[in-house]
């Protein structure tokens, strides 16, 4: 074979929501493997071998085969090269950081041509792994060359700029569990945490209960200290001073040692600790005087122990992490910044993004400048070999002691974050001794701060990691609270906009504001708000974001199903009228009864194990999907003779059908409710009466009492609203 690239990248989509993959975004990515069709894995001579060298990981990956190593056995008895770019693809998305698992490859009736998906946290960063997927895997193939280093190196760059923040993550991947669904809102950590009227939101530790004044007043560090004082809360004496003579002064009458902050500072920026001379309490009073954002200063009381951070949330202490001084020790030929680099800074715990609980320390920041001239120092000095020189005070909260925590201390934390304003808060505390009282030791509580750090408490150096993130989700949402509203998914070719827009109107008598998507508009409360086709991704997600929303129905097809995916990830109903329309779908390579069944499946896939599938029983291919559904069938047909739904009544289920001319709710064959006839409803609506009894079907899910479907169905327009939007 010659040594060229012999794949083409014929189409790649990003599947936002569940599809015909699986329930999760994915990125679908048609081949055309073009001479590779001819060369299996065990046909390339030194191929898996190459692979493996560059990607060990890939040992671990389970393929087909379903045990550790399955896939090195694929490559080895011989596989095509669509299915190993999947593999390729998803351990360089795992070396990047964005821990990804899943992915499938099939082939088409074209030769040579295959769908392969993959799943990913980041369309980005994932289209960048496909790129470098497959570059890695031609050179393995040709022999040739790879930076590997560097192209890990660019994707942890994506996804450090692309992903939610680890602390964000933290918290999403909480509510997931819960499952409670998310919508992520901008590029960065605003996330949505539900849907509709049920949503909260987040912004890493930000929550939208987070009150705005608490905000204020926790970055006021003399407001903070008078409130708290006030309240009996332990805080060190202190005094707000606006110039450095006055610090100086102000030094001697609380007595020496003192530290100095900005007033109006956060995160320990712009502190500096145990002050013993003038010439230091002027310094430290310039570096606090530039991190703030005024000249006013606070000087207090050094309180002696070791620094700690407890993480409250609501009103319980979730967390709690010790700092510890930084210490360097001379070797008498390296720099203070030699030694910082080499015995401090190679922690693998410390960096420059969300990913590291500790930040890298720099010699010339002024702070630490500082602490050096005191001991007659700077970051070029060399000390002496064993010599031990102090390089940071605090800063490097990261050893976890919750369980140590006294109750007492956690009572006093609590109360200063509601004493502030915050449900969400970090307190700072110096004592000697987290397990005693402050009040025994002279502890004292230094700062109240918002929007605090969470990955001390994730990701602590030593000691157990706490789920913080599960307790601010427990804060966001009772016990027995997902954050979901109902959500009705209709599909299929047969009067799905009939049937979407009646559903959301028999569901809005019930006095619930509705939203609907489908391809006539965007409905709310039944007002078109827009007339443009609704039934992708972007105008559903229009319907979950909004805050009033309190019950969403979106109409889908096997087209939009194909491109984009559902734009829920689960719904409480979910509505199949038929499978037609294949002819429209060759596009995308399906060509038969079963290759439609695997799209149209999707909307029953979704449904919640407490939802129900309404599905057409007059339809034997739709009638067939019961057996997929997680949650309850309700079965509806014009001829209530109809053998699906007789011997689903036989089981004691539910059924919508018609008898003389009469809408009839039937459970098992001991219950039965006869609605309104058919004639009474108005004529746009009964000249398609399939689709009423799907709708009645769907309402009757949603729990719609009987004699509101009958007036919905008696008031309902089915002509289309038009409107200029």
């Amino acid at each position: 074979m010659n040594k060229k690239n012999d794949i083409q990248f014929l189409r790649v989509t990003h599947l936002r929501g569940p599809n015909i993959w699986t329930y999760r975004p994915v990125i679908e990515a048609w081949l055309d493997i073009g001479e590779l069709e001819d060369y299996p894995s065990n046909t390339l001579p030194g191929f898996t071998e190459r692979l493996v060298a560059w990607l060990p990981g890939l040992v671990a990956h389970h393929c087909g085969v379903g045990r550790h190593g399955g896939f090195i056995e694929r490559l080895q008895d011989g596989t095509w090269a669509g299915h190993i770019l999947e593999h390729i693809v998803l351990e360089l998305q795992n070396l990047a950081g964005m821990q990804t698992g899943f992915g499938k490859t099939r082939s088409t009736r074209q030769r040579g041509v295959y769908k392969m998906a993959f799943r990913t946290r980041d369309e980005t960063v994932g289209r960048a792994a496909l790129e470098a997927g497959h570059a890695l895997m031609m050179a393995a193939i040709n022999d040739t060359p790879f930076d590997l280093d560097a192209a890990v190196r660019g994707l942890a760059e994506l996804v450090d700029r692309w992903c939610l923040g680890p602390s964000t993550a933290h918290i999403v991947d909480a509510a997931t569990e819960r499952r409670i669904p998310s919508i992520r809102l901008t590029e960065g950590n605003l996330v949505q945490l539900g849907h509709g009227a049920a949503q909260r939101r987040i912004w890493t530790a930000e929550t939208d209960r987070t009150s705005a004044i608490g905000e204020g007043i926790a970055s006021d560090k003399d407001l903070t200290k008078t409130l708290l004082a006030s309240c009996g809360v332990p805080v060190p004496e202190g005094a707000l001073v606006r110039s450095a003579d006055a610090a100086w002064e102000e030094a001697q009458d609380i007595g020496l040692p003192v530290v100095l902050k900005p007033v109006d500072g956060n995160h320990g920026r712009g502190v500096t600790l145990n002050l013993v001379s003038e010439a230091d309490v002027r310094a430290a009073y310039a570096i606090a005087a530039q991190a703030g954002d005024s000249s006013a200063v606070l000087v207090e009381r050094f309180v002696t122990g070791n620094e700690h951070r407890l993480l409250v949330v609501g009103r319980e202490v979730v967390a709690a992490a010790r700092g510890e001084s930084l210490w360097v020790t001379g070797d008498g030929q390296s720099t203070v910044q030699a030694l910082c680099d080499s015995q401090i800074n190679t922690d693998p715990r410390r960096g420059e993004n969300e990913e590291h609980p500790l930040g890298r320390v720099n010699p010339h920041d002024s702070e630490i400048l500082l602490d050096l001239q005191r001991q007659g120092m700077s970051p070029d000095s060399i000390p002496q070999a064993g010599q031990k020189v102090l390089i940071q005070v605090n800063g490097n909260v990261a050893d976890d002691v919750t369980d140590l925590v006294h109750p007492e201390v956690a009572r006093a934390a609590a109360l200063a974050a509601r004493i502030v304003g915050l449900d969400v808060a970090g307190i700072d505390l110096v004592c000697e001794d987290i397990g005693r009282p402050l009040e025994e030791q002279r502890g004292a509580i230094i700062e109240v701060n918002s929007s605090p750090g969470l990955l001390a408490h994730i990701k602590p150096a030593s000691g157990q990691p706490r789920k913080v993130g599960k307790a601010i989700v427990e804060h966001l949402f009772a016990d027995g609270e997902t954050g979901r509203i109902p959500v009705v998914g209709v599909t299929g070719t047969l009067g799905t906009s009939l049937i979407a827009r009646l559903v959301g109107c028999l569901a809005h008598i019930t006095g619930k504001h509705v939203g609907v998507a489908n391809g006539e508009g965007l409905y709310l409360d039944a007002r078109q708000v827009s007339n443009r086709d609704a039934t992708g991704f972007a105008a559903g997600q229009r319907l979950l974001i909004n805050r009033t929303v309190q019950t969403a129905v979106f109409e889908s097809n096997a087209r939009s199903i194909l491109a984009e995916g559902l734009p829920y990830d689960r719904c409480l109903v979910g509505v199949v009228t038929d499978m037609e329309g294949l002819p429209e779908l060759a596009g995308f390579h399906i060509h038969d009864d079963d290759a439609m069944r695997n799209v149209i499946r999707s909307q029953v896939d979704v449904i919640l194990p407490e939802g129900t599938a309404v599905l057409n029983a007059a339809n034997e291919a739709v009638a067939a999907l019961a057996e997929l559904s997680d949650g309850r069938v309700i079965f509806y047909a014009l001829d209530e003779n109809n053998e699906v739904l007789a011997n689903h009544r036989a089981q004691g289920e539910r059924a919508v059908f018609v008898r003389d001319g009469r809408i009839v709710l039937a459970e098992g064959f001991d219950s039965e409710e006869a609605l309104l006839e058919l004639a009474k409803i108005p004529p746009a609506t009964v000249k398609h009466p399939d689709s009423v009894l799907a709708a009645v079907a769907a309402a009757w899910a949603l729990g719609v009492p009987a004699d509101l479907i009958c007036g919905g169905l008696r008031a309902f327009d089915a002509t289309p609203k038009k409107t200029t939007h």
